[in-house]
């Protein structure tokens, strides 16, 4: 099974409230976006974005350019379906991050909660980081959450990378000037623990 088959089979089998890395509120990313003082006319972009609320808790606050990125259309289906006509303010892309081709320099501020910890090769990491130089404006944001080195190993089924904030930031490299990290423990539908990294950036070379 192909990472799209893969992704498109966990949101078409269960709800998405139902998987592990589901949140009623995307507390730790609003409270960082609020951080960067962005205003509200801000491109942001949520890259994995899928069900996930954050899109929800960024409209309810005024955020009016919102783009959400996900390899699974029946994701970004949840999503549109439970946003109702609020949907139609918001830019829905079907891609996988790595091959991503929007305009350059469009984006202020690119999310991610745990996508980049799925990207167990280099070459798919470089290409990521590449993507991100290209949508990114020059002093523009990133937020890149991945699970922390003593989170889990695996998730849906899948093998993951952890990072610190050193490890994650050294991803990225010179073009990206690391601002600060924050640590969340995610508290699972199940009732479980999933410990997560969040590294804010700023572009300063693109």
């Amino acid at each position: 099974m192909n990472e799209k088959s893969h992704w498109e089979n966990v949101y078409t089998t269960k709800k998405s409230d139902e998987v592990s890395w589901f949140q009623p509120h995307a507390t730790a990313s609003l409270d960082l976006i609020k951080k960067l003082e962005c205003n509200r006319h801000a491109q942001i972009i949520d890259v994995g974005g899928g069900a996930s609320m954050l899109v929800d808790d960024l409209l309810s606050l005024g955020y009016t350019n919102l783009k959400v990125l996900d390899i699974s259309s029946a994701a970004l289906e949840v999503a549109k379906k439970r946003l109702g006509e609020q949907s139609n303010s918001v830019e829905w892309i079907v891609d996988d991050v790595t091959k991503l081709n929007i305009p350059k320099h469009s984006v202020d501020v690119w999310h991610d909660r745990a996508v980049f910890h799925f990207l167990n090769d280099q070459v798919q990491r470089e290409a990521y980081v590449k993507a991100v130089l290209n949508a990114v404006k020059p002093g523009g944001h990133v937020i890149v959450s991945t699970f922390s080195l003593d989170g889990p190993e695996k998730c849906s089924g899948l093998p993951v990378q952890r990072y610190d904030a050193d490890s994650l930031h050294g991803q990225f490299g010179e073009p990206f000037v690391l601002l600060g990290h924050e640590y969340e423990s995610h508290k699972t539908p199940f009732g479980t623990d999933q410990n997560f990294i969040y590294c804010y950036c700023r572009v300063v070379n693109a």
